[in-house]
């Protein structure tokens, strides 16, 4: 029943309008329960058919997936795993039947782990099963794995298939070392009998096929972490090397194939400045740019009706922008219609009826957290069915705009900042707000719940895609190479710099806050540049580099590859590391972390905190045993925040949580 009113509560929202006072410039006390409620939903898909719909729901500690009929809006069924289980995607194979991928998550901040588990359910109810897991399967009905002492081949989804409704397209990998090379197969999403149709040339290896089923790239990377890329034309032919990483200094990654399949399309890295997005004749080796921005990657890849052919891109800059290999496709003109009708807000297909007569759109900005339309192709009607938190008016929220500025080397960097509603001009308290990491990741132009809290606390919000993030390019990503707590922290320092300059930032109020690497960039901050913040928050940071480059280089061969390649000598990273710094820092310092962090483990924390108050530094500090990397439970999550900002409030003069 509690399912029931939910949904049914969210298809009525639609005609309701949103309900959220704008916050005032600096107010005495904020409401911190609006950001503390769980998105109601995240990811949408409509059934083939039109019938259902397919709905990703978070809980506290672990998300659901729930069928909702779209006649009525009842929820029909639902498959949801154990504590820390997230749904990793979802498919609809036929009208019927929902594939549906799993992965762990320990913690809110947590990178999801996919399990290499897969379960399906018909939008009815029945026929619930556990396709394929690592621990094992048995014959009786139900999602639950049979553990075993040996564990079996982890199964990856790769893609449904056209007229065999019955069976998906799967990778499977051995679990243990002994096989490292990932295996096609045919599966039977009723049966659970799997085919086997080949084995991949490289490890770790992913795969892209064409529209008919045909699995023609494998690209993957073994233990010297050099990516390679194969292709082959059809089942039963060798696969020949298309690019090596190793020769050509690049990576060339397979995003989908022309209608015809004629064509391949690659994004394609470049020496410098942001990847392209290319065409690849596998008949005669020739290729051709296609798209490619000035200054960012390619954000996300956009598809055709058919959710199967690339037909352009989203790029992330000021804004999210599209642009198509071919601006006269139908699709591409559909896509410049519905721009116009959402007044520049993110616009994206996430999947269409087969008939191509309705398509569910995701609408997103700055300001909105994201809402669900069904579009009708036919009378050119949008209807919003679901909301991730209706709750928000996006009118009433701070806007985020892009800002760029010069390194002290001249390297040019992007960021994102925010700004209280209503503020008045000039300089204002400012949070610096390093993203986590670090490598790969970026900050966007997006609803983000930090930014948000702290802007409507009073504070103006800086984030900063310092070298070694995501969305710039293969140079800027090897930028940061080895420069934890080197160029990379200057990044952040020209960063709060140019703040100040810009008239934007007080100069006396001047705090740096991260999680994760974040946590780690903002100790080092305040150990750094002891005179330029007031106050440093570390959540979930790991401080003791020598301890993590141990525990990455443990895990695996490419693990150690990657701690000698991105972090450097770990006799070299003591000097690197707050917990050896903590004599340097002269500034009140706040820690926050869970016990159950396997990220980073709670005794970077620990012996951060003992570090500092062995140096005389005030230090306040949160710790919840049994929490993981970001808390999940609501009220520590309250606690957290309450704290948070109860500890800014003295050095910036916010808001304090009611």
């Amino acid at each position: 029943m509690l399912l029931r009113g939910s949904l049914a509560g969210v298809l009525l929202a639609g005609a309701c309008s949103w309900a959220m006072p704008a916050a005032a410039a600096a107010p005495a006390r904020l409401d911190l329960e609006p950001f503390l409620k769980q998105d109601r939903y995240e990811r949408v898909k409509i059934s083939p058919d039109g019938a259902y719909y397919a709905v990703t729901m978070p809980l506290e500690d672990r998300t659901a997936l729930v069928v909702v009929r779209r006649a009525d809006g009842t929820p029909t069924t639902k498959i949801m795993g154990d504590a820390d289980s997230v749904v990793d995607d979802f498919w609809w194979a036929n009208n019927e039947r929902v594939v549906v991928s799993m992965a762990e998550r320990h913690g809110s901040r947590d990178t999801p782990s996919v399990r290499g588990e897969l379960h399906a359910v018909n939008a009815d109810g029945k026929n619930v099963k556990l396709l394929a897991s690592p621990y094992g399967v048995d014959a009786s009905p139900g999602i639950t794995a049979t553990y075993r002492s040996e564990l079996e081949r982890a199964v990856f989804m790769l893609d449904t298939l056209p007229g065999q409704p019955e069976k998906v397209l799967v990778s499977a990998m051995s679990v243990s070392d002994s096989d490292p090379y990932i295996r096609i197969e045919k599966l039977d999403i009723y049966t659970r009998k799997r085919d086997l149709l080949a084995t991949a040339p490289v490890r770790r290896a992913s795969f892209v096929a064409d529209a008919s089923g045909e699995v023609r790239f494998a690209h993957g990377a073994d233990t010297d972490n050099n990516a390679r890329l194969y292709y082959r034309e059809r089942g039963g032919e060798k696969w020949r090397l298309v690019n090596d990483e190793a020769v050509s200094h690049r990576r060339e990654v397979p995003l989908g194939f022309s209608a015809d399949g004629g064509l391949a399309y690659l994004q394609a890295e470049r020496a410098e400045g942001p990847d392209a997005i290319v065409s690849w004749n596998p008949a005669t080796g020739e290729y051709r740019d296609l798209l490619r921005d000035p200054v960012a990657d390619p954000y996300q890849v956009l598809y055709d009706l058919d959710g199967r052919t690339p037909i352009g891109a989203s790029y992330m800059t000021d804004r999210v922008h599209n642009r198509f290999f071919d601006e006269g496709h139908p699709t591409a003109r559909f896509y410049r219609s519905l721009e116009k009708a959402f007044r520049g807000d993110a616009v994206r297909m996430t999947s269409a009826t087969a008939d191509g007569r309705e398509v569910l759109l995701y609408v997103w900005s700055d300001r909105n957290n994201g809402d669900y339309f069904r579009f009708n192709t036919q009378t050119k009607r949008a209807d919003r069915v679901f909301s991730r938190r209706e709750w928000f008016m996006p009118d009433a929220m701070p806007a985020t705009r892009q800002v760029s500025f010069k390194a002290r080397d001249g390297l040019a960097l992007h960021g994102y900042l925010t700004e209280p509603r209503g503020a008045a001009a000039g300089p204002r308290p400012l949070v610096l707000l390093p993203h986590g990491g670090p490598f790969g990741v970026f900050d966007g132009w997006g609803f983000d719940d930090d930014a948000q809290i702290l802007a409507a606390a009073g504070y103006a919000v800086l984030r900063v895609n310092y070298r070694g993030s995501g969305n710039y390019g293969r140079a800027f990503l090897q930028a940061g190479h080895q420069q934890w707590g080197g160029a990379m922290q200057d990044d952040l320092t020209d960063a709060t710099r140019w703040a100040v300059r810009e008239g934007i930032a007080d100069a006396s109020r001047i705090c740096i806050y991260g999680a994760s690497y974040g946590g780690y960039a903002a100790l080092m901050g305040a150990a750094r540049e002891p005179d330029l913040y007031r106050c440093a928050a570390g959540y979930v940071g790991v401080y003791d580099l020598p301890m993590m480059h141990r525990d990455a280089s443990s895990r695996s061969r490419s693990g150690r590859t990657w701690a000698l390649e991105w972090m450097g000598d770990r006799n070299a990273l003591a000097a690197r590391s707050p917990v050896n710094l903590a004599d340097r820092i002269k500034v009140p310092v706040f820690l926050a972390a869970g016990g159950k962090d396997e990220r980073a483990p709670v005794e970077h924390t620990r012996q951060m905190e003992k570090a500092l108050k062995k140096a005389g530094v005030p230090v306040e500090t949160l710790y919840y045993p049994n929490e993981g990397h970001g808390f999940y439970t609501r009220e520590h999550r309250r606690e957290y925040y309450t704290r948070l900002l109860a500890f800014l409030a003295p050095h910036l003069g916010g808001a304090v949580a009611e």
